[in-house]
């Protein structure tokens, strides 16, 4: 490398900078992984900065930086299967009497934190949006390049010109993908759900109790906070529950934990709340067991997805045991501190 190349490549990464988070958001929301949205990004810097002394400023450093980070995630996607939930693959529900199938062979839609794509309260209420897990597993079901021209046009605000430029296609064409994308995308996304931020009083009360009811195992006192018709889903399980009845008869017949062996920690996924729970071992320390991302809609929890995949809390810089207080009441076990882990 030259001694003119460094200092115009050591200015590229002062000046990419403020966009990592949109473009990680956007990698995210092609690809449905984090894990592979990281991996994405990280070529796509690489590739923008030894390029960067042959970048000419025909258009904006953000839009040149997206131009290369959506070549890269159609590549990438070439060749993939979509990334579903399991309501994405069976739309009926499941019985909860029936055995539980982890499926691994399938490679399920992931959370995203806020932190990694700036889906922050700040954060206005459109951008958010387009982070939240429905709207990204709604995704899935466009094809690699509809996907990308719906997000193009729609969530970046980019000219049908501009958009064909890219995919080296005419704007009549990317119209008409626009077109069927949208199509695709109402029959397959739900209705917007409320949540304001902050979150409302209420809301904020309900998921306190959440907790507690969790920690204790009250069931009855869990599915009470959930509406009548809640989604319940499990990734890497196939099945997946609608109601609360299914819901409670899961909770008492399949979750291993007792009252006294989960800690729920808060986290923020996809613009939503949500919680890391830890489940207590033999040994009494408290180890990663899922995270849950919650959906409001009105005073009620509609949908809770639960991600049992103990990879993502390295993601979510979640701490990788929790250890429990002695106890000094005499009771089963002591209290782990989540909040503060």
């Amino acid at each position: 490398m030259t001694t003119t190349e460094k200092p115009a490549q050591d200015e590229f990464l002062a000046l990419a900078q403020p966009y990592r988070r949109e473009l990680m958001a956007h990698c995210y929301r092609m690809l449905g992984s984090v894990h592979d949205a990281e991996d994405v990004f990280q070529e796509t810097m690489v590739r923008a900065w030894r390029g960067y002394d042959r970048f000419e400023g025909r258009s904006s450093l953000r839009t040149w930086l997206h131009r290369i980070a959506t070549s890269t995630c159609l590549t990438a996607l070439e060749g993939r299967k979509r990334r579903p939930m399991p309501a994405g693959l069976n739309g009926t529900g499941s019985d909860p009497d029936d055995p539980l199938r982890d499926n691994a062979e399938v490679a399920w839609l992931e959370p995203v934190p806020d932190h990694a794509v700036g889906a922050d309260p700040a954060a206005v209420v459109s951008s958010r949006s387009t982070i939240r897990l429905a709207f990204v597993a709604a995704l899935q079901h466009l094809p690699a390049r509809q996907r990308a021209v719906l997000l193009l046009r729609e969530v970046l605000q980019w000219k049908a010109s501009e958009v064909a430029e890219l995919l080296g296609t005419s704007v009549a064409a990317v119209n008409s993908a626009l077109q069927r994308a949208r199509a695709q995308m109402a029959q397959v996304a739900p209705a917007e759900d409320d949540v304001a931020y902050p979150l409302s009083e209420h809301q904020r009360d309900l998921l306190e109790r959440y907790v507690a009811a969790f920690e204790i195992k009250d069931v009855a006192g869990i599915v009470a906070l959930l509406a009548a018709d809640v989604v319940w889903e499990m990734p890497p399980y196939e099945a997946w529950y609608r109601g609360r009845e299914h819901v409670a008869q899961h909770l008492r017949t399949r979750c291993p934990a007792g009252p006294g062996d989960l800690r729920l920690v808060p986290i923020s996924a996809n613009g939503q709340p949500g919680f890391a729970q830890y489940l207590r071992g033999p040994d009494g320390v408290f180890r990663p067991f899922n995270l849950q991302v919650l959906t409001f809609t009105g005073t009620t929890v509609a949908h809770v997805a639960t991600f049992l995949d103990p990879s993502l809390f390295d993601v979510f810089d979640l701490p990788p045991e929790i250890r429990a207080r002695p106890s000094t009441s005499g009771g089963s076990g002591g209290d782990g501190d989540a909040a503060g882990a």
